[in-house]
């Protein structure tokens, strides 16, 4: 293969069969369970990078079932995003993802830099309930219930929710180990297609782990629990600020 050819096919790892294909990425039918408690506004200092500024000392705990997305399959996805402002505009800092298929987590740490690990999440309906688990190996690490559809959600809400920004933190080594890309990247959903919101009783469990440390934000209060879902497309990111700049 000429030097040409990889400057012309070198997209993804590995260079002839990437783990994804080319965004961006549509998401059909995407179920979130997200429950929104207060914790400690110590933890969330230590936690969340400059240039992002906090408010409230809240935490948005989610489950996410996508059961049809392009080029990444069928999984399901469990973590925390911290409501954030950058430049005094509002949006969501993504703090920690645990996820049970490859290509997403591939693609995610690649493209983005979200904070993707290999875990087993599971969003589900018990009878009246829904369930959301998250195991880390055989230990579970949280767990999240809500009544099933008790009541409607403000739809223009939940709208303007999934248009804000969210924040990532990609991180890439050089091959001695020292950083190389450290940067901090905004990205937006796009093209969404509300197709139901609920609102209703929450409650959310988190356990100490030392390699999937969602407690180290610990649950004060449960503010909200909201399930909704939609139709929507994962647009690629841009860098919107850069750490190892002079």
């Amino acid at each position: 293969m000429k030097i040409a050819d990889v400057r012309a096919n070198a997209f993804a790892m590995p260079l002839t069969s990437p783990a994804f294909p080319p965004g961006p990425y549509r998401f059909t039918n995407r179920e979130f369970l997200v429950i929104t408690y207060r914790t400690d506004p110590d933890a969330l200092r230590a936690v969340v990078p400059e240039p992002l500024e906090l408010g409230e000392p809240l935490v948005k705990y989610e489950f996410i079932r996508m059961p049809d997305s392009t080029g990444f399959g069928d999984y399901t996805e469990s973590g925390q995003v911290i409501p954030v402002s950058f430049e005094g505009v509002k949006g969501g800092y993504v703090h920690s993802m645990y996820l049970n298929d490859h290509p997403p987590i591939a693609g995610g740490r690649e493209l983005w830099g979200f904070p993707k690990k290999l875990a087993s999440p599971v969003l589900e309906v018990e009878i009246d309930t829904l369930v959301g688990t998250l195991d880390y190996g055989k230990v579970r690490v949280a767990k999240a219930t809500m009544g099933f559809k008790h009541r409607g959600a403000d739809h223009a809400a939940v709208s303007a929710s999934l248009a804000a920004p969210n924040f990532l933190l990609k991180i890439i080594p050089h091959v001695d180990g020292t950083l190389r890309i450290c940067e901090l990247v905004r990205y937006y959903t796009t093209a969404v297609t509300l197709k139901g919101a609920w609102s209703g009783p929450g409650s959310l469990e988190l356990h100490p782990h030392a390699l999937a440390p969602v407690a180290d934000l610990p649950v004060l209060e449960v503010k909200s629990a909201l399930h909704f879902v939609a139709d929507l497309t994962l647009d690629l990111g841009e860098v919107v600020f850069d750490y190892l700049a002079p």
